[in-house]
């Protein structure tokens, strides 16, 4: 998904021009409303619908959409969710009209310095736990093979002289090369091979529960995880919503008509379930449940990239979804 808006809506010279984002500068005065992705970062200036509603999903993680204000914040609104003044960088707006003025672009917004903290982590590359098991391993070995080789050497010092050498220095270096021997057959030559081979099984066995790794080291890094600290939304969850079932009064007040909706996210394609045109012909209050669902909301849906797509709240997104399959009988 495109997070970086290609177009706005700015004041030039007294008129409104659709201009590329990327002449945005500080200053200037740009006019947003519903579906828009936030340019820069904007102090609101003006607002010229009832309320002004941004998701800042993207950057905070907020699955609610945040009510934006002109008032302004005091010192202590230094945390991001406390600026309600601010409209961010790739954010969206969800509801409302609303003029501003650029106070950041490029880097220098909220989202760019997020993308800069994420870039020094990357060059950053710490050492796995495994690495750094493997190095006091490979240290704590070489200490104990240097130790029994020199003992081993030691060992056969009153040997030196033995007349089969052909001299005390003769014989010095032969125990000598033992000793080397022995040190070179303890160092586990197979064990990188080892190791290798069981991240890639671990790797395999992963991809069968549908998780993905990209680089080995992060295998070694998860089989020394205990907690993980996730974001929710956009990482667990896919921060949209669908309507899965949904009921109305039968023929009597207790008389509940329960169906399922095939779930298919913004999609209007999906089928309600043991739904009939008999049913909805019979009773009016489809029509009335569809009726509100439609016309008491202010999203929209629109096909982008062969996709589905929301423009506003995801709980208004998927009622008028749900309209749409409601207007197929």
């Amino acid at each position: 998904m495109d997070m970086t808006a290609q177009q706005s809506r700015v004041l030039r010279a007294k008129e409104w021009l659709e201009l590329d984002t990327k002449e945005l500068v500080p200053g200037d005065v740009v006019q947003l409303k519903v579906g828009d992705i936030v340019p820069a970062d904007i102090r609101v200036m003006e607002i010229k619908s009832i309320s002004l509603m941004a998701e800042q999903a993207a950057l905070t993680g907020e699955s609610d959409s945040v009510k934006k204000t002109v008032a302004v914040m005091g010192k202590d609104a230094k945390m991001l969710q406390d600026q309600k003044n601010i409209l961010f960088a790739s954010t969206k707006i969800t509801s409302g009209h609303t003029i501003g003025v650029v106070a950041y672009t490029g880097m220098n917004t909220a989202i760019g310095c997020v993308k800069e903290e994420v870039d020094k982590a990357k060059n950053e590359e710490a050492d796995t736990p495994l690495k750094i098991k493997l190095d006091e391993f490979s240290d704590q070995l070489a200490k104990i093979i240097f130790i029994i080789c020199g003992l081993v050497w030691a060992m056969n010092f009153f040997k030196f002289s033995d007349p089969i050498h052909g001299g005390f220095i003769k014989g010095c270096i032969y125990y000598f090369k033992i000793a080397v021997a022995l040190a070179v057959a303890a160092i586990p030559e197979g064990l990188p091979a080892v190791i290798t081979t069981c991240l890639a099984l671990g790797t395999r066995k992963m991809a069968k529960n549908n998780c993905v790794v990209r680089r080995l080291p992060s295998v070694e890094t998860l089989g020394c995880t205990s907690t993980i600290c996730s974001d929710k939304t956009g990482t667990l969850t896919k921060n949209l919503m669908c309507a899965v079932r949904f009921g109305v009064i039968g023929e009597a007040c207790n008389n509940i008509l329960d169906f399922e909706v095939e779930e298919k996210a913004y999609n209007p394609n999906g089928e309600i379930k043991l739904m009939t045109q008999a049913n909805f012909d019979q009773n009016k209050n489809f029509q009335h449940l569809q009726m509100v669902c439609a016309l008491n909301n202010r999203a929209r849906i629109k096909m982008e990239q062969n996709r589905f797509k929301n423009e506003g709240e995801p709980t208004e997104a998927a009622l008028i979804v749900l309209a749409e399959k409601l207007g197929k009988f």
